[in-house]
Protein backbone atom coordinates (compact mmCIF):
# COMPACT_ATOMS: atom_id res chain seq x y z
CA UNK A 1 0.00 0.00 0.00
CA UNK A 2 1.10 3.31 -0.76
CA UNK A 3 0.62 6.94 0.75
CA UNK A 4 1.75 10.23 -0.04
CA UNK A 5 3.14 12.38 3.40
CA UNK A 6 2.34 15.94 2.99
CA UNK A 7 5.17 17.45 4.28
CA UNK A 8 8.22 19.46 3.50
CA UNK A 9 10.43 16.54 4.58
CA UNK A 10 8.80 13.59 2.26
CA UNK A 11 6.80 14.67 -1.28
CA UNK A 12 7.12 11.38 -2.84
CA UNK A 13 5.58 8.31 -2.74
CA UNK A 14 6.70 5.30 -0.50
CA UNK A 15 5.68 2.47 0.54
CA UNK A 16 3.55 1.98 3.52
CA UNK A 17 5.80 0.23 5.72
CA UNK A 18 8.81 2.65 5.02
CA UNK A 19 6.85 5.62 5.60
CA UNK A 20 5.87 4.56 9.41
CA UNK A 21 9.27 3.43 9.84
CA UNK A 22 10.63 7.03 8.96
CA UNK A 23 8.02 9.03 10.62
CA UNK A 24 8.34 6.96 13.94
CA UNK A 25 11.92 6.62 13.98
CA UNK A 26 11.63 10.57 14.23
CA UNK A 27 9.38 10.12 17.22
CA UNK A 28 11.22 9.09 20.67
CA UNK A 29 10.72 6.58 22.43
CA UNK A 30 9.24 7.56 25.33
CA UNK A 31 7.69 10.55 26.80
CA UNK A 32 6.58 12.85 29.55
CA UNK A 33 2.99 12.10 31.04
CA UNK A 34 1.12 11.46 33.54
CA UNK A 35 -0.19 7.64 34.85
CA UNK A 36 -2.82 7.12 37.47
CA UNK A 37 -1.71 4.34 38.72
CA UNK A 38 -4.77 3.44 40.96
CA UNK A 39 -8.08 4.83 42.97
CA UNK A 40 -7.22 7.08 45.56
CA UNK A 41 -5.64 10.86 46.15
CA UNK A 42 -3.09 13.00 44.50
CA UNK A 43 -0.06 10.52 45.57
CA UNK A 44 -2.09 7.93 42.38
CA UNK A 45 -0.77 10.85 39.71
CA UNK A 46 3.29 9.43 38.94
CA UNK A 47 4.33 12.40 36.70
CA UNK A 48 6.94 10.33 34.72
CA UNK A 49 9.60 10.82 31.84
CA UNK A 50 9.51 7.22 30.99
CA UNK A 51 6.23 6.71 29.53
CA UNK A 52 6.27 4.33 26.02
CA UNK A 53 5.12 6.37 22.85
CA UNK A 54 2.08 4.82 21.76
CA UNK A 55 2.09 3.44 18.07
CA UNK A 56 -0.73 4.11 15.77
CA UNK A 57 -3.03 1.11 14.72
CA UNK A 58 -4.33 0.98 10.96
CA UNK A 59 -7.18 3.01 11.79
CA UNK A 60 -5.51 5.23 14.07
CA UNK A 61 -3.66 8.63 14.27
CA UNK A 62 -0.82 9.81 16.66
CA UNK A 63 -1.07 13.13 17.83
CA UNK A 64 1.49 14.98 19.54
CA UNK A 65 -0.83 16.86 22.44
CA UNK A 66 -0.64 20.56 22.63
CA UNK A 67 -2.72 21.15 25.69
CA UNK A 68 -5.53 19.11 27.67
CA UNK A 69 -8.39 20.04 29.64
CA UNK A 70 -9.02 19.47 32.94
CA UNK A 71 -12.46 17.89 34.06
CA UNK A 72 -14.53 16.34 36.95
CA UNK A 73 -14.11 12.99 35.29
CA UNK A 74 -10.49 13.20 35.40
CA UNK A 75 -11.07 13.48 39.78
CA UNK A 76 -14.07 10.80 39.57
CA UNK A 77 -12.09 8.29 38.37
CA UNK A 78 -9.37 8.83 40.31
CA UNK A 79 -11.69 8.73 43.76
CA UNK A 80 -13.46 5.88 42.88
CA UNK A 81 -16.26 8.29 43.05
CA UNK A 82 -18.54 6.08 40.11
CA UNK A 83 -18.17 3.44 42.01
CA UNK A 84 -21.71 1.97 43.42
CA UNK A 85 -20.38 -0.35 45.89
CA UNK A 86 -18.62 1.68 48.30
CA UNK A 87 -15.25 0.50 49.03
CA UNK A 88 -15.22 -1.63 45.45
CA UNK A 89 -13.41 -0.66 42.50
CA UNK A 90 -15.06 -3.51 39.66
CA UNK A 91 -17.52 -0.57 38.49
CA UNK A 92 -15.25 2.47 39.14
CA UNK A 93 -15.40 3.64 35.73
CA UNK A 94 -17.72 6.15 34.13
CA UNK A 95 -19.02 3.13 32.08
CA UNK A 96 -18.81 0.76 34.89
CA UNK A 97 -16.13 -1.27 34.14
CA UNK A 98 -12.61 -1.49 35.74
CA UNK A 99 -10.38 1.03 35.42
CA UNK A 100 -6.89 -0.84 34.37
CA UNK A 101 -3.53 0.52 35.70
CA UNK A 102 -1.38 2.71 34.72
CA UNK A 103 -3.66 4.76 32.79
CA UNK A 104 -3.25 7.93 31.07
CA UNK A 105 -6.30 10.37 31.42
CA UNK A 106 -6.99 13.67 29.93
CA UNK A 107 -10.35 13.45 27.63
CA UNK A 108 -9.82 17.35 26.66
CA UNK A 109 -7.42 17.12 23.94
CA UNK A 110 -5.69 19.66 21.43
CA UNK A 111 -3.11 18.79 19.52
CA UNK A 112 -1.39 17.99 15.74
CA UNK A 113 -1.57 14.45 13.92
CA UNK A 114 2.44 13.76 13.23
CA UNK A 115 1.55 10.02 11.91
CA UNK A 116 -0.95 7.75 10.50
CA UNK A 117 -2.03 4.34 10.38
CA UNK A 118 -1.87 2.53 7.08
CA UNK A 119 -5.64 2.95 5.96
CA UNK A 120 -5.65 6.38 6.71
CA UNK A 121 -4.54 9.34 4.27
CA UNK A 122 -1.40 10.66 5.01
CA UNK A 123 -2.57 14.04 4.07
CA UNK A 124 -4.17 14.02 7.39
CA UNK A 125 -0.39 14.67 8.39
CA UNK A 126 -0.24 18.25 10.19
CA UNK A 127 -3.47 18.62 11.16
CA UNK A 128 -4.67 20.81 14.15
CA UNK A 129 -7.20 18.55 15.79
CA UNK A 130 -9.79 18.13 18.76
CA UNK A 131 -10.28 15.01 19.74
CA UNK A 132 -13.61 13.65 20.07
CA UNK A 133 -14.22 12.32 23.90
CA UNK A 134 -16.79 9.66 23.37
CA UNK A 135 -15.12 6.91 21.60
CA UNK A 136 -16.83 4.15 18.98
CA UNK A 137 -13.86 3.18 17.82
CA UNK A 138 -10.83 2.23 19.75
CA UNK A 139 -7.87 -0.59 19.49
CA UNK A 140 -9.08 -1.28 15.95
CA UNK A 141 -12.47 -2.22 17.05
CA UNK A 142 -15.80 -0.36 16.46
CA UNK A 143 -17.65 -0.79 20.43
CA UNK A 144 -20.43 -1.99 21.54
CA UNK A 145 -20.26 -0.13 23.92
CA UNK A 146 -18.68 3.87 23.99
CA UNK A 147 -15.42 4.29 25.53
CA UNK A 148 -14.43 7.88 27.17
CA UNK A 149 -11.28 8.57 26.39
CA UNK A 150 -8.76 8.88 29.02
CA UNK A 151 -11.14 6.26 31.07
CA UNK A 152 -11.29 2.79 29.08
CA UNK A 153 -8.01 4.01 27.09
CA UNK A 154 -5.20 6.28 27.65
CA UNK A 155 -6.13 9.90 26.95
CA UNK A 156 -3.60 13.22 26.32
CA UNK A 157 -1.80 13.74 29.99
CA UNK A 158 0.81 12.77 28.16
CA UNK A 159 3.03 14.43 24.93
CA UNK A 160 1.47 12.03 22.81
CA UNK A 161 -1.59 9.83 22.53
CA UNK A 162 -3.46 7.49 20.05
CA UNK A 163 -6.93 7.84 18.80
CA UNK A 164 -9.45 5.91 15.63
CA UNK A 165 -8.95 8.87 12.92
CA UNK A 166 -12.64 9.38 12.90
CA UNK A 167 -12.50 10.69 16.46
CA UNK A 168 -9.55 13.56 15.49
CA UNK A 169 -11.52 16.46 13.90
CA UNK A 170 -9.69 18.94 12.31
CA UNK A 171 -10.54 22.37 13.63
CA UNK A 172 -10.24 25.86 11.52
CA UNK A 173 -9.28 28.34 14.04
CA UNK A 174 -6.70 31.34 15.45
CA UNK A 175 -7.65 30.42 19.38
CA UNK A 176 -4.65 29.18 21.00
CA UNK A 177 -4.25 25.44 21.63
CA UNK A 178 -4.98 26.11 25.35
CA UNK A 179 -8.04 27.85 24.34
CA UNK A 180 -9.17 25.32 22.07
CA UNK A 181 -8.64 22.45 24.63
CA UNK A 182 -11.46 23.96 26.75
CA UNK A 183 -13.66 22.84 24.06
CA UNK A 184 -14.35 19.12 23.58
CA UNK A 185 -15.41 17.14 26.79
CA UNK A 186 -17.12 20.24 28.71
CA UNK A 187 -18.76 21.73 25.23
CA UNK A 188 -19.95 18.58 23.63
CA UNK A 189 -21.52 17.55 26.89
CA UNK A 190 -23.13 20.89 26.71
CA UNK A 191 -24.31 20.50 23.25
CA UNK A 192 -25.00 16.72 24.05
CA UNK A 193 -27.64 17.97 27.01
CA UNK A 194 -29.39 20.67 24.55
CA UNK A 195 -29.64 18.30 21.63
CA UNK A 196 -31.45 15.59 23.85
CA UNK A 197 -33.54 18.17 25.18
CA UNK A 198 -34.27 19.30 21.84
CA UNK A 199 -33.65 22.87 23.27
CA UNK A 200 -35.17 25.07 20.60
CA UNK A 201 -35.28 29.30 20.15
CA UNK A 202 -37.24 30.86 22.45
CA UNK A 203 -37.96 28.30 25.49
CA UNK A 204 -36.93 28.71 28.68
CA UNK A 205 -33.77 27.38 29.87
CA UNK A 206 -32.39 26.69 33.63
CA UNK A 207 -28.68 25.71 33.70
CA UNK A 208 -27.03 24.32 37.53
CA UNK A 209 -23.85 24.40 38.28
CA UNK A 210 -23.70 27.05 35.48
CA UNK A 211 -20.03 28.69 36.50
CA UNK A 212 -18.57 24.94 35.36
CA UNK A 213 -16.37 24.01 32.56
CA UNK A 214 -19.81 22.52 31.15
CA UNK A 215 -22.14 24.34 32.64
CA UNK A 216 -20.77 27.88 30.94
CA UNK A 217 -20.36 26.25 28.00
CA UNK A 218 -24.78 25.30 28.19
CA UNK A 219 -25.42 28.65 29.26
CA UNK A 220 -23.35 29.89 25.66
CA UNK A 221 -24.73 26.89 23.64
CA UNK A 222 -28.41 27.67 24.64
CA UNK A 223 -27.95 31.09 23.92
CA UNK A 224 -26.40 30.27 20.27
CA UNK A 225 -29.73 28.14 19.81
CA UNK A 226 -31.87 31.31 21.04
CA UNK A 227 -33.26 30.61 24.04
CA UNK A 228 -33.73 32.52 27.41
CA UNK A 229 -31.23 31.23 29.94
CA UNK A 230 -31.29 31.45 33.81
CA UNK A 231 -27.80 30.51 35.27
CA UNK A 232 -27.64 28.70 39.17
CA UNK A 233 -24.56 30.16 40.21
CA UNK A 234 -22.67 32.05 43.17
CA UNK A 235 -23.29 36.18 43.21
CA UNK A 236 -19.57 36.51 42.72
CA UNK A 237 -19.68 34.56 39.38
CA UNK A 238 -22.98 36.34 37.97
CA UNK A 239 -21.70 39.04 36.41
CA UNK A 240 -18.95 36.70 34.52
CA UNK A 241 -22.28 34.50 33.55
CA UNK A 242 -23.85 37.50 31.76
CA UNK A 243 -21.23 38.35 29.66
CA UNK A 244 -21.82 34.37 28.66
CA UNK A 245 -25.38 35.42 27.69
CA UNK A 246 -27.57 34.23 30.80
CA UNK A 247 -30.31 36.55 30.76
CA UNK A 248 -30.73 36.31 34.83
CA UNK A 249 -28.82 34.35 37.29
CA UNK A 250 -29.95 32.84 40.02
CA UNK A 251 -28.08 32.26 43.50
CA UNK A 252 -27.65 28.57 44.69
CA UNK A 253 -29.61 29.26 48.24
CA UNK A 254 -32.65 31.24 45.97
CA UNK A 255 -35.45 29.32 46.41
CA UNK A 256 -36.47 28.25 42.80
CA UNK A 257 -39.95 28.05 43.91
CA UNK A 258 -40.22 31.54 44.01
CA UNK A 259 -37.45 32.56 41.17
CA UNK A 260 -37.87 31.43 38.52
CA UNK A 261 -40.96 30.14 39.99
CA UNK A 262 -43.44 26.57 39.54
CA UNK A 263 -44.32 25.51 35.90
CA UNK A 264 -42.05 28.16 34.49
CA UNK A 265 -38.76 26.40 33.07
CA UNK A 266 -39.03 24.56 29.66
CA UNK A 267 -35.65 22.62 30.54
CA UNK A 268 -33.72 22.29 33.16
CA UNK A 269 -29.71 21.67 32.24
CA UNK A 270 -28.55 19.89 35.52
CA UNK A 271 -25.09 19.20 36.79
CA UNK A 272 -25.69 19.77 40.24
CA UNK A 273 -28.31 17.01 41.33
CA UNK A 274 -28.12 16.82 45.83
CA UNK A 275 -30.43 18.51 47.86
CA UNK A 276 -32.71 20.55 45.94
CA UNK A 277 -32.85 18.24 42.90
CA UNK A 278 -37.00 18.42 43.49
CA UNK A 279 -37.06 21.90 42.95
CA UNK A 280 -35.98 21.57 39.36
CA UNK A 281 -38.64 19.29 38.47
CA UNK A 282 -41.47 21.82 40.31
CA UNK A 283 -40.18 24.43 38.09
CA UNK A 284 -40.41 22.54 35.06
CA UNK A 285 -43.78 23.27 32.95
CA UNK A 286 -46.39 20.46 32.06
CA UNK A 287 -44.29 18.40 29.49
CA UNK A 288 -41.03 20.17 30.57
CA UNK A 289 -37.72 18.26 29.86
CA UNK A 290 -34.98 17.56 32.54
CA UNK A 291 -31.60 16.69 31.31
CA UNK A 292 -28.48 15.90 33.43
CA UNK A 293 -25.21 14.65 33.20
CA UNK A 294 -23.71 15.72 37.07
CA UNK A 295 -24.00 15.17 40.45
CA UNK A 296 -21.41 17.56 42.24
CA UNK A 297 -23.86 17.94 45.06
CA UNK A 298 -24.88 14.55 45.65
CA UNK A 299 -26.25 11.51 43.27
CA UNK A 300 -28.74 10.40 45.74
CA UNK A 301 -31.85 12.96 45.17
CA UNK A 302 -35.61 12.54 46.32
CA UNK A 303 -38.15 11.70 43.45
CA UNK A 304 -42.11 12.42 44.45
CA UNK A 305 -43.33 10.11 41.31
CA UNK A 306 -46.60 12.34 41.08
CA UNK A 307 -44.93 15.10 40.07
CA UNK A 308 -43.45 13.27 36.98
CA UNK A 309 -45.85 11.54 35.57
CA UNK A 310 -48.62 14.09 36.68
CA UNK A 311 -46.25 16.92 34.85
CA UNK A 312 -45.93 14.08 32.08
CA UNK A 313 -42.57 15.52 32.03
CA UNK A 314 -38.98 13.57 30.49
CA UNK A 315 -36.20 12.90 32.15
CA UNK A 316 -32.70 12.70 30.02
CA UNK A 317 -29.51 10.89 31.68
CA UNK A 318 -26.70 11.88 29.45
CA UNK A 319 -23.54 10.40 28.73
CA UNK A 320 -22.90 8.86 24.97
CA UNK A 321 -23.01 11.89 22.57
CA UNK A 322 -25.32 12.04 20.01
CA UNK A 323 -23.42 11.06 16.83
CA UNK A 324 -24.12 14.65 15.39
CA UNK A 325 -22.75 16.60 18.17
CA UNK A 326 -19.51 16.91 17.80
CA UNK A 327 -19.37 18.12 14.15
CA UNK A 328 -22.13 20.64 15.30
CA UNK A 329 -19.64 22.25 18.07
CA UNK A 330 -16.63 21.85 15.68
CA UNK A 331 -18.38 24.22 13.37
CA UNK A 332 -19.92 26.94 15.99
CA UNK A 333 -16.00 26.73 16.81
CA UNK A 334 -14.88 27.73 13.25
CA UNK A 335 -17.78 30.31 13.08
CA UNK A 336 -16.82 31.72 16.33
CA UNK A 337 -20.58 31.68 17.56
CA UNK A 338 -19.13 30.75 21.34
CA UNK A 339 -15.95 31.84 22.98
CA UNK A 340 -13.31 29.05 25.01
CA UNK A 341 -13.51 30.41 28.74
CA UNK A 342 -9.86 29.50 30.74
CA UNK A 343 -10.25 30.05 34.21
CA UNK A 344 -6.03 29.44 34.41
CA UNK A 345 -3.56 27.13 32.62
CA UNK A 346 -0.76 24.76 34.24
CA UNK A 347 2.32 23.02 33.04
CA UNK A 348 1.51 19.48 32.97
CA UNK A 349 3.89 18.81 35.27
CA UNK A 350 1.75 21.05 37.70
CA UNK A 351 -1.32 18.93 37.65
CA UNK A 352 -2.26 18.11 41.30
CA UNK A 353 -2.06 22.16 41.57
CA UNK A 354 -4.35 22.31 38.84
CA UNK A 355 -6.95 19.54 40.36
CA UNK A 356 -6.32 21.14 43.98
CA UNK A 357 -7.33 24.43 42.23
CA UNK A 358 -10.35 22.82 40.28
CA UNK A 359 -11.59 20.92 43.61
CA UNK A 360 -12.30 24.38 45.23
CA UNK A 361 -14.41 25.15 42.53
CA UNK A 362 -14.20 28.82 42.54
CA UNK A 363 -13.42 29.32 38.87
CA UNK A 364 -15.71 29.70 36.00
CA UNK A 365 -14.41 28.22 32.80
CA UNK A 366 -11.98 25.56 32.20
CA UNK A 367 -8.40 24.82 34.25
CA UNK A 368 -6.20 23.21 31.23
CA UNK A 369 -3.12 21.64 31.15
CA UNK A 370 -0.51 23.10 28.53
CA UNK A 371 1.69 20.05 27.20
Amino acid sequence: MYLKRGTSKLQKMVPWNLLMETMLTDLPVTMRGVWLTGHGDMDKLDIRQDIPVPVPGPRDVLVRVAAAGVNNTDINTRVAWYSKNEGASEDASWSGQPVKFPRIQGADVCGHIIAVGKEVSSDRIDERVLIEPCLREANGKILDQPWYFGSECDGGFAEYTVVAARHAHKIDSELSDTHLASFPCSYSTAENLLTRANVESGERVLVTGASGGVGSAAVQLAKARGACVWAVTSPAKSDALRELGADETISRETDLIVIPGSNNVDVVIDLVAGDKWPQYLEVLRPGGRYAVAGAIAGPFVELDVRTLYLKDLSLFGCTVLEPEVFNNLIKRIEQGTIKPVVAQSFALEEIRDAQTLFLKKQHVGKIVLRI
